[in-house]
């Protein structure tokens, strides 16, 4: 499947040219599960620029495919023709090129948002992939210790958002996304996996992130009201199928 973000988007005479190859899901041409896929597709999406995005079918993957990026899984990236594979050397590069004051600047302005939350996905692997009942409940508590702490600085105040003339004490955070109210890189590495934690947790386990973490809640409501999440996102069965052979039964 191959498609131009915004749809009928009109590309003006000095924009780059990019494409975009993304992973495909069972039926070969959907969008598939993968995290990194959907954080580029998010980002460009937010950069605001004209693109095209391929999505690729590993167990087809066409000979003009391979002759562009032989021995490559997606996602990956052309700029002008050229082509980039690392994922993180990518988000560098986008950032760097499309910039303002045409493009926006999606980097996080406190240190602290691009580093909230990186452990989840470590956590929630050895979780789901366990397949000891003695081992279980240990390592439940230790994906809802990440997601606790996770939850803990979505609802504390970030500096800017404390004015220190005021008698009013700022207690919670009213912000939207992990940096401020507007979606950042930290944003399009976290959610994909966050939502993956949720859908697949649930599917196998019959783990549901506890409704108390209120803060994290509100952080994936509002992210499922935004077309650049919700977009570039796999089908939750999508996401199911993937971890169909991952996710290991508890075996006694």
């Amino acid at each position: 499947m191959s498609l131009s973000v915004p749809q009928n988007g009109v590309k003006a005479d000095n924009e780059p040219v990019i494409e975009l190859f993304v992973k495909a899901g069972s039926d070969g041409e959907s969008i598939g599960n993968c995290p990194f896929s959907q954080r580029l597709f998010m980002i460009l999406w937010l950069k605001g620029v004209v693109f095209n995005v391929t999505t690729v079918d590993l167990k087809r993957k066409p000979a003009d495919l391979q002759n562009l990026a032989p021995g490559t899984h997606p996602p990956f990236i052309t700029f002008n023709g050229e082509v980039k594979t690392d994922v993180n050397k990518i988000e560098e590069f986008l950032e760097d090129v499309l910039s303002p004051p045409k493009y926006m600047k999606l980097g996080a302005r406190h240190p602290e948002s691009n580093t909230t939350g990186m452990d989840i996905f470590a956590k929630f692997s050895a979780f789901i992939k366990n397949s000891k009942p003695d081992t279980n409940e240990g390592l439940e508590r230790g994906l809802l210790k990440t997601l606790q702490k996770l939850d803990e600085y979505l609802r504390s105040p970030l500096p800017d958002e404390i004015d220190h003339n005021s008698i009013e004490d700022v207690k919670v955070s009213d912000r939207k996304f992990l940096d401020g109210d507007e979606m950042t890189l930290a944003d399009c590495n976290l959610l994909p996996k966050l939502h993956i934690v949720k859908v697949v947790a649930k599917k196998y386990r019959g783990f549901d992130i506890p409704k108390e973490m209120t803060a994290i809640w509100k952080y994936l409501n509002i992210a499922y009201t935004r077309e650049e999440f919700t977009n570039t996102c796999p089908s939750d069965k999508e996401i199911e199928i993937a971890y169909g052979d991952v996710a290991k039964r508890l075996v006694k």
